[in-house]
């Protein structure tokens, strides 16, 4: 954990790099400290209909949600949203300078009583984890 999910208003694509704003909420969320780079997704969805504030069609919105599991203080919680955030305002900066974009941030705990969890995706990454462009073993 985390899981981020990205929902945004189509009508970003043009000009907003949705892959590369997920890369780059995937690296600042490892760059906490907090989370195991294994335990990061980043998922990013379009919304099929929006209506925004006065229902001008050039309005758009970036949502960011973080699903983590339970267990973290605040303060750690607290560090970790401003660190992730830091980072979308900063990959957005340019595009809402020229446009209307809102930007939102959430960050909520999933008890891990009642949220199993299996995966392999450890045996198949490098002895380093920030080296995510090096090839999986397998």
């Amino acid at each position: 954990m985390p899981h981020i999910t990205i929902d945004y208003s189509p009508n970003l694509e043009p000009e907003v790099d949705i892959a590369a704003l997920c890369d780059t909420l995937r690296r600042s969320a490892i760059e906490t400290g907090e989370f195991p780079a294994a335990g990061v997704r980043v998922r990013a969805f379009a919304a099929s209909h929006v209506s925004i504030a006065d229902g001008n069609p050039d309005h758009g919105y970036i949502d960011i949600g973080v699903r983590l599991r339970g267990g973290r203080d605040l303060a750690t919680r607290e560090r970790a949203t401003a660190h992730i955030f830091s980072a979308a305002e900063g990959f957005l900066a340019h595009v809402m300078a020229q446009r209307s974009l809102a930007l939102s941030f959430e960050m909520r705990d999933i008890d891990p009583a009642l949220s199993p969890k299996a995966g392999t995706t450890r045996d198949h990454m490098p002895a380093d984890p920030t080296t995510a462009s090096e090839t999986p073993k397998g």
